[in-house]
């Protein structure tokens, strides 16, 4: 990672960049291409990942903080200083594999929901890096899911949309103030 994406891994009182939640129709919509990545860009990337940590994220979209862009960064190692976080722009899927797995997932614009949701075990994916450098990498376990999670968002699918169990869905949600109406499911 360049040293003008440098930043310091901690939880500010007021995060510049507000969460959009479930039911918000910003998380909605499909995410624009970046164009061109330049110094504007890698503010708004400061300003992701100085949010994401103040809210104990690993994985944040430009969309939950109303920026309608193919923008992501993550960082699965947020109490590791020397890992640097990862940033995507226009990510695209090249491969997933074939076998699935089964895990917990949660998300920074549901708090307090947490839910199994099945995936792919490993994806490859094509990017630009914060320098605008094409870039291609694999990835499977906590990285593989959070990039599946996190380009969900950039086509307005949030995690909850991928669950089957509706009885403990709309359990789950009502009891964290969100709505199932909020929900549209993904077969």
């Amino acid at each position: 990672m360049s040293a003008e994406i440098a930043i310091e891994k901690k939880k500010l009182t007021n995060p510049p960049l507000e969460l959009h939640y479930l039911g918000d129709r910003v998380l909605r919509q499909t995410a624009k291409r970046i164009a061109r990545v330049d110094e504007n860009i890698r503010q708004i990337v400061r300003q992701m990942l100085q949010t994401m940590y103040s809210k104990d994220g690993v994985g944040l979209a430009a969309p939950q903080v109303g920026i309608n862009k193919q923008l992501i960064v993550i960082d699965c190692e947020p109490d590791n200083s020397t890992n640097p976080p990862l940033v995507l722009i226009n990510p695209v899927i090249k491969q997933v594999s074939k076998e699935l797995t089964s895990a917990q997932e949660g998300c920074l614009s549901i708090p307090g929901v947490y839910m199994s949701v099945t995936r792919p075990e490993e994806v490859e994916i094509a990017y630009k890096d914060e320098n605008g450098c094409p870039k291609t990498s694999k990835a499977r376990d906590l990285l593989g899911r959070c990039i599946q999670h996190e380009m969900d968002h950039l086509n307005g699918i949030v995690f909850v949309d991928r669950i089957n169990n509706f009885l403990s869905l709309t359990q789950e949600l009502s009891e964290h103030g969100f709505s199932i109406q909020a929900v549209k499911h993904i077969p």
